[in-house]
């Protein structure tokens, strides 16, 4: 299964003060704004969304067809394909993706110990 690339989207307080904490870490600014209350940051393939106000806790984010880069992958699993495997293993999604659909959605799920997955597809 090819998920895609991998976030961690984090539920900041103060996203300034997280900016600048993250940006210590050696990470950069590679995407999203203050005004929109969020910004994704990157410090080499590893990413992390900082959201001001947008969701309660924290979520693991997945996104088909991109790399680390926001490129476009060749051979990726379509969203509702995933989906599809996580139902026939009796998992129990929070959200789902219209299987009738194609190109961009989104499903969400928990794990067994209550974190939130969002498998999100941009393309």
């Amino acid at each position: 299964m090819k998920l895609g690339a991998f976030s961690i989207s984090l539920n900041v307080k103060d996203l300034e003060a997280s900016r600048q904490f993250y940006e210590s870490l050696g990470f950069n600014v590679f995407a999203g704004s203050m005004k929109q209350n969020y910004l994704i940051m990157k410090n080499g393939n590893a990413l992390v969304g900082l959201f001001q106000g947008m969701f309660e806790g924290n979520i693991l984010t997945f996104n088909p067809g991109w790399d680390e880069d926001a490129n476009h992958i060749e051979k990726f699993n379509d969203v509702r394909e995933i989906q599809r495997h996580l139902k026939s293993k009796g998992i129990t999604l929070l959200s789902e993706a219209d299987e009738d659909s194609t190109g961009p959605a989104s499903f969400m799920v928990t794990d067994p110990d209550g974190n939130t997955i969002l498998i999100d597809q941009h393309r």
